[in-house]
């Protein structure tokens, strides 16, 4: 598996270079164009789940315990969890984003009939996965409701709760955008409220925030190092990035708005980076100041993670149902819900008692990329292909 998605990881970074250096200037309008801070928000927010806000306090102390886990000792752990979430993940979004909203009108690649199967089915399970892994991290940040023993009811309900609120906001267009814009600017607002808070502890000055952020730069010191696994953890995050990317491309491309194709590869690597950096710095400060976030801290944190699942499933219940023609229009609202809620609470059930793994799930992306790529290959002899735009131009 480790080769596999060093592979996926070497052929999505080649096609980064592809795009830019054929289709570079070319103009890129989605079905639904909105402005770039909308698309900006509605890109950050369906891209990322509730890990980004629950998983760094967990893994802050494993990056920094060199001693068990050597093969972290070339950076900071701030820069490895950066390394793990922000930059060139993004680039394997751009990949797909781009693909769908200039290539697929022409190539049609996954209507194909096994290829729309194959598809539907990573989207549905990525879906559940999100939901799963809300309910795998709830004991964590909030100990004191979980129980002693037994199975924890209280976060199945809030799971449970989560998916029927994101079934039914599916329904109408009109909850994408409030979605979007809201869990963003809730995103920013966390950011802000923790560093105000962390910076007025007795023994952390604002000082020790701005010091903190260089740290990041040792990921781009060794940005070479996360194309290819470092262990079977970081391939489980690129294997979930994988999983994540169709869906992403197929559901951002929709809103991507006037822009040429370089300036989509900017707004999708700088803006949703920026914002992970500042994120990451601020729990960074926590860790190694040991301030704890038992509490409050965590039950707003919790708060805003059900935010981003909410609006991820929202997304991609939306994206699957309107491909599999399983739309409220065609099933009345009451099928609708209880059809979709049904399959995601089954899903995560699946994925809770590890049945499925999203590891399964990128490797099929991988393979669906491969053969698009094929598919690509023998469209452009047809000249189904945009007209060349390349960024770098010679003039004699």
């Amino acid at each position: 598996m480790l080769t596999l998605v060093g592979l996926g990881m070497i052929f999505f970074m080649l096609m980064v270079g592809l795009i830019l250096l054929r289709w570079g200037r070319l103009t890129l309008t989605g079905k639904i164009p909105v402005s770039t801070l909308v698309f900006v928000a509605i890109l950050f927010t369906s891209g990322l789940d509730v890990g980004l806000i629950m998983f760094p306090l967990t893994e802050f102390p494993v990056y920094e315990n060199i001693e068990a886990n050597q093969e972290y000792a070339f950076a900071n752990p701030l820069a490895i969890e950066f390394g793990f979430w922000g930059f060139m993940v993004w680039a394997i979004y751009f990949v797909t984003c781009f693909y769908f909203c200039a290539l697929e009108p022409k190539l049609k690649f996954f209507q194909i009939s096994w290829v729309k199967w194959v598809n539907n089915l990573v989207i549905i399970g990525t879906c559940a996965f999100t939901a799963h892994l809300l309910f795998a991290n709830l004991s964590w940040y909030l100990p004191t409701l979980a129980p002693k023993s037994g199975f924890p009811w209280l976060f199945a309900g809030l799971v449970i709760t989560t998916i029927c609120a994101a079934v039914y906001s599916s329904t109408e267009l009109k909850y994408v955008k409030v979605l979007s814009v809201s869990s963003g600017g809730l995103f920013i607002a966390l950011i802000i409220g923790l560093g105000i808070y962390i910076v007025n502890q007795p023994n952390v000055a604002v000082a020790d925030y701005f010091n903190t952020l260089p740290l990041l730069t040792d990921y781009f010191s060794h940005l070479q190092r996360f194309i290819l696994p470092i262990n079977d953890y970081h391939a489980f995050y690129l294997f979930w990035w994988f999983a994540w990317s169709i869906m992403i491309g197929q559901f951002t491309a929709r809103f991507v708005g006037q822009m040429k194709t370089i300036t989509l590869f900017a707004n999708m690597l700088i803006w949703p980076s920026l914002s992970l950096g500042l994120w990451f710095a601020v729990l960074y400060l926590f860790h190694i100041k040991g301030v704890d976030t038992a509490g409050w801290i965590n039950r707003i944190m919790v708060a805003v993670g059900v935010v981003f699942v909410l609006n991820s499933l929202d997304s991609l219940i939306r994206l699957y149902s309107d491909n599999l023609n399983l739309t409220v229009v065609r099933l009345g609202k009451p099928r609708y819900f209880a059809l979709h809620s049904s399959l995601m609470i089954g899903l995560t059930v699946l994925f809770s008692l590890e049945f499925i793994r999203i590891q399964w799930v990128g490797a099929l992306v991988i393979g669906i990329g491969l053969c698009c790529f094929i598919y690509l290959l023998a469209a452009q002899k047809r000249r189904l292909l945009p007209d060349p735009k390349p960024l770098l131009s010679y003039r004699r």
